[in-house]
């Protein structure tokens, strides 16, 4: 098994951005590493033509749901979409060319699981299109779900029960190692070893990477079980430690894409 490299399109007030992810929030000041000047569709005409599937749309907020159907207009059936995802809407974000929902927030009412509502969920888009997203931060020796735009604490444990569980509604997980989210200076190491010896489906790890030895780390650490999105260091967004072109070619080398 081996790691993939998949992309992603952060939007944050309509604009593709890429943010320290832990400084989202209406009482605190945005960290923002980066603002496109090109709009949503035109990364994900690229991840197209590239040949990169199953990366994400991720909506930080309100004020991003034009951004996102104009991305997933440009890659239909390519990438799968987060952010306010709920039963309601789920179906309308696949039938505008979304491969997966994304939920997370909407899971986790006053920070608990609710069965119901995952079965609400599974009931309307059915488990082979559903992603959730269990984006997590430290706390003393475990890693907790995150809601509200990584805000929340939930009382949900990332372990072996929780994946577990989970699994058997969803066809991907999401995690996001919020603790270093944006901030390239490595990837949440003990967190992807963990996620490693857990997920028995495909699951991907965002987070802190900050070149493209991240992806041969995140292969040995999570058992090549994990696959790795690359944000801030990516030179697509502004950053300078790895190549969008070498993920690319990361990726053919393992005849992944096509």
């Amino acid at each position: 098994m081996t790691a993939v490299f998949r992309p992603c399109i952060d939007l944050h007030q309509g604009q593709v951005k890429q943010i320290v992810g832990g400084t989202l929030g209406e009482d605190r000041e945005t960290v923002t590493n980066f603002v496109a000047a090109h709009p949503a569709g035109w990364f994900a005409a690229r991840y197209r033509d590239d040949a990169l599937p199953g990366g994400h749309v991720i909506m930080l907020g309100p004020g991003n749901e034009d951004a996102a159907r104009e991305a997933l207009a440009a890659y239909p059936g390519g990438m799968q979409v987060g952010g306010g995802i709920t039963s309601a809407n789920a179906t309308a974000w696949l039938d505008a060319g979304a491969s997966h929902v994304i939920v997370t927030s909407w899971l986790f009412p006053a920070g608990r699981l609710d069965d119901d509502r995952l079965d609400a969920m599974v009931d309307a888009v059915g488990r082979d299109r559903l992603v959730i997203d269990l984006s997590c931060r430290r706390r003393d020796d475990e890693y907790v779900v995150v809601t509200d735009r990584w805000q929340t604490f939930t009382d949900v444990v990332v372990d072996a029960p929780t994946v577990a569980e989970l699994e058997r509604h969803a066809a991907e997980l999401l995690v996001h190692g919020v603790d270093v989210e944006g901030l390239t200076q490595g990837i949440d190491a003990d967190l992807v070893q963990r996620l490693g010896s857990m997920v028995t489906i495909p699951t991907t790890y965002a987070g802190g990477a900050r070149n493209l030895d991240d992806l041969d780390l995140v292969e040995r650490l999570g058992g090549g079980r994990l696959d790795l999105t690359i944000g801030s260091a990516l030179d697509l967004f502004g950053g300078t430690g790895v190549r969008y072109a070498d993920a690319v070619t990361w990726n053919r080398r393992r005849s992944i894409t096509g």
